[in-house]
């Protein structure tokens, strides 16, 4: 063997070609990356834009008293809230202000469960903006807010 190199171990020494594979697989994790990224974003946003609504819901009905409900004890003026009452003014707020901005909108809750606080429960479907094919159906995004009425 004088030195001279086959074909065989010619080729086992050639890196030509293997960098576009791995070119090919960062750009392909790259992009899974990007799409990962870009649906936690948006179900992070929509969670937040849920929860506004649900915050506004019970602040809505925490307000949901009428004065005759008002009454004076020895640690102040106190509210005293119905569920009923709550629940009225919430669905009047939700259909006011959520004008079909959420998919399947859902008011799973709204009570006043101790008379001077409203606690809003609401639950809505999100769907990826993206990568639909992974959830097609969406996934469903529920919030609870709570507000206490205080006079004074």
């Amino acid at each position: 063997m004088s030195g001279q190199v086959g074909p065989t171990e010619r080729a086992a020494r050639d890196d030509t070609g293997s960098t576009l594979v791995l070119t090919i697989f960062y750009g392909f994790l790259s992009l899974a990356l990007i799409l990962l990224v870009i649906a936690a974003t948006s179900l992070y946003l929509e969670r937040k834009r849920l929860f506004t609504l649900a915050d506004g819901a019970a602040l809505v009905g925490a307000e949901a008293f009428d004065l005759d409900d008002v009454t004076v004890t020895e640690t102040g003026v106190r509210a005293e809230l119905d569920s009923v009452d709550v629940a009225a003014a919430v669905g009047s707020y939700i259909d006011a202000a959520a004008a079909g901005d959420f998919d399947s909108l859902v008011i799973e809750r709204a009570e006043s469960p101790d008379g001077r606080s409203a606690t809003v429960q609401l639950s809505s479907y999100w769907r990826p903006p993206v990568l639909g094919i992974i959830a097609p159906e969406g996934v469903r995004v529920e919030v609870t807010a709570v507000a206490r009425a205080v006079i004074g």
